[in-house]
């Protein structure tokens, strides 16, 4: 019998990084664990550096699970028949929501005799959610991103809040008792994936029964696959040749995606996230994310050679039309290539717009 970790949350949340610290921790108690990353789109930043610090990794790409079940109970069994895994944590496409009915009660009630499905968990990032909150204060009328992760956080069994290192004690304090109050059915955990503190909080919420199972989200599948919509997609690969002392992987990711964020600021686009993986010839690699308009990129990984040439991934989900994201990363392309000394050669980028939301399952809570 397998166990199955289902996680969800807005992009830009730390779906990944808490995935792969999970998987860590959890080994450290001797579980054999697997991990599944999905995306709409292919080329994923993400699996390259989980597959850098885990064995067991696949991924389901071209959509979300809820529309790649079959793709996704396809990646579980083979997980578990090549590396004999007990234990399997996947994280759906950012965008994604109505996991319990699409995802969690078919897997129960289709593999329920092989697999035990613990509690859907929804990973929340507290100044993403304090920017809804504050929006909501005010009055302003409820975003399509803003209903795609009120649902989010509405059909979870477990709220965990990541990067609680990134806002002060007392306001994480009352982020998580408010949080307790409007989900009581829900068990709220807080914690930094980046640094470890409190992990241990969310692994035991993994261990209890799911408490929100029977929720039914009254959710406008229109509106959803409106709210999905407002994001342009774009996943691009590059080839980099540095003249002169070598490739900086890193400072080249970094310049991409300082401009990226001052071109969003600029012109009022919500970075959902974006994202950069650099691998040198002699395959050291960097990496470095996003997640907010105006703000400086994450340092996830540094490339600590300086080689002749690379190979760059960028994926990036902002709000906007997909000629202008384009646009937009080839001009801070031009620039990290101008300052860093390199010249890049691209693949045709493909931006798009996710496709309607069309689930193979939607099961309703036993007995209703």
């Amino acid at each position: 019998m397998i166990t199955f970790i289902p996680l969800t949350g807005f992009l830009g949340a730390g779906k990944t990084t808490t995935m792969t610290a999970a998987a860590l921790a959890l080994q450290e108690q001797g579980r054999k664990v697997a991990v599944i990353t999905n995306d709409q789109g292919v080329e994923l930043v993400d699996t390259k550096l989980v597959r850098s610090k885990l064995d067991s990794v696949a991924e389901v790409t071209g959509g979300c699970f809820c529309c790649k079940f079959e793709d996704l109970v396809e990646a579980i069994v083979a997980l578990v028949a090549s590396d004999s895994v007990d234990t399997v944590i996947a994280e759906a496409v950012g965008s994604c929501t109505d996991l319990q009915a699409t995802v969690v009660r078919p897997l129960r009630q289709y593999y329920g005799d092989d697999m035990v499905v613990a509690p859907l968990t929804t990973v929340v990032d507290p100044l993403r959610h304090l920017a809804f909150a504050r929006a909501a204060e005010r009055g302003e009328p409820e975003s399509d991103l803003s209903y795609l992760f009120r649902q989010q956080v509405t059909e979870a069994d477990v709220i965990a809040v990541n990067k609680l290192d990134t806002i002060k004690a007392d306001r994480a304090e009352e982020l998580l008792a408010s949080l307790r109050t409007s989900n009581p059915k829900a068990t709220v955990v807080g914690y930094s994936a980046t640094t470890g503190a409190h992990l241990e909080t969310l692994l035991d919420a993994w261990q209890a029964p799911a408490t929100n199972e029977d929720v039914v989200l009254d959710i406008d599948y229109d509106r959803y696959a409106a709210a999905e919509a407002q994001l342009a997609w774009m996943n691009q690969e590059l080839d980099l040749t540095a003249a002169g002392d070598g490739l900086d992987a890193t400072a080249w990711a970094r310049t991409v995606l300082q401009e990226l964020s001052a071109w969003a600021a600029e012109h009022d686009a919500v970075i959902g996230h974006a994202k950069i993986t650099v691998e040198t010839a002699d395959g050291d690699f960097a990496k470095l994310s996003l997640t907010e308009s105006g703000a400086q990129p994450t340092l996830d990984r540094a490339a600590a050679a300086h080689a002749p040439a690379g190979r760059a991934v960028v994926n990036a989900r902002v709000a906007c039309e997909p000629d202008a994201l384009d646009a937009a990363v080839t001009e801070a392309v031009e620039a990290a290539d101008l300052a860093t000394a390199v010249t890049s050669s691209a693949t045709t980028p493909v931006s798009f717009k996710p496709s309607y939301p069309r689930p193979v399952h939607r099961l309703a809570p036993a007995g209703a």
